[in-house]
């Protein structure tokens, strides 16, 4: 690669799903095409991780299958495993919990993969090659489940970010630590996620840096812990939240200066919607997002090229085949 890759994934699911509804909307279909228009303007490739209720959208489905035609970005597999048949009560509540998908039975597992994957390939007309989790819960077993329906590239790895103390069903033990994984991309070991190896599938950890030095890390995560707080440390992703161009410029040049061929960037399908999300409640706020895309966008496309995830994979297996 002449340039480091710029990686879109974007969570694209229903509208609002912080709020809990048990009756999912995707009214965030319908403002898709404007951050896909703004990709495009500026060279790069979105890969729209698509959940259950959005690859039943008739407004969605059209878009996708535009964007594939035109070969400006990519589908790829994304699941929430308490509404994404088949069903399988976990909890009481499973809308309430919303509990990993690592948490339910591995054949029950095997088995929401595969309709997910089923459904998009047969939505789209092309093979599935990449995923996300939901929740960010990944393991050894859903690991060679991807494996086994030919996927390429995961995404699911947030390096030095701790989802154990995130609970999902009562009876479980919380979301994936992943704080000892590495931060850039490798190909797994099988038998151990957090370590390099042979297999098949390409990790493709997200971009994030710690927000303060190991010593303060230290000493904040000290002191929650008198306090009875269990928090996984501060970092910034290569995420917008409002106002934070700055930050996130940050993350991509730390990245950049620790020698990754990559930096990911993130963002739910609803939060290019007003009141799709707690960060961006109106109009006003969607203006804003739009400034800072424009601003981060336009600095980034003097540092990187526009990758999707499968040509990223490509571009990776072929660099090391080339190196060994």
């Amino acid at each position: 690669m002449n340039k480091p890759a710029f990686l879109i994934t974007i969570d694209t699911e229903g509208d609002n799903l912080w709020r809990n509804h048990r009756n999912i909307t995707t009214h965030n279909a319908k403002f898709l095409p404007r951050f896909q228009t703004l990709c495009e303007q500026y060279g790069f490739k979105p890969t729209w991780l698509t959940n259950y209720e959005m690859a039943m959208d008739p407004v969605y489905i059209d878009f996708a299958r535009d964007v594939i035609a035109r070969g400006q970005g990519e589908v790829g597999m994304h699941l929430h495993a308490w509404n994404s048949p088949p069903d399988y009560p976990l909890t009481d509540d499973d809308w309430r919990y919303q509990p990993y998908l690592i948490e339910f039975p591995q054949a029950i597992l095997r088995e929401k993969v595969a309709f997910m994957t089923d459904r998009l390939e047969e939505t789209f007309q092309t093979k599935m090659l990449s995923h996300r989790a939901g929740r960010w819960a990944f393991d050894t077993h859903y690991a060679r489940v991807l494996m086994a329906l030919g996927y390429q590239v995961d995404c699911s790895v947030t390096p030095r970010v701790n989802w154990r103390y995130a609970p999902g069903a009562p009876q479980g033990k919380g979301g994936t630590d992943y704080t000892a994984f590495p931060s850039t991309a490798y190909f797994i070991d099988p038998d151990d996620i957090a370590r390099r190896g042979h297999s098949s599938l390409l990790e493709v950890p997200m971009s994030t840096q710690y927000k303060h030095s190991p010593l303060m890390n230290s000493l904040k995560q000290g002191y929650d812990r008198l306090r009875g707080k269990h928090r996984s440390p501060s970092v910034h992703w290569l995420r917008p939240s409002g106002g934070n161009v700055a930050q996130m410029k940050s993350v991509v040049e730390k990245s950049l200066n620790e020698h990754h061929d990559y930096v990911e960037f993130m963002l739910h399908s609803s939060e290019l919607m007003p009141d799709g999300s707690p960060t961006f409640s109106d109009q006003a706020a969607i203006e804003r997002l739009y400034d800072d895309l424009n601003e981060l966008f336009s600095w980034l496309q003097q540092r990187t090229q526009g990758m999707t995830l499968a040509e990223y994979y490509q571009t990776h297996r072929t660099n090391e085949t080339t190196s060994a």
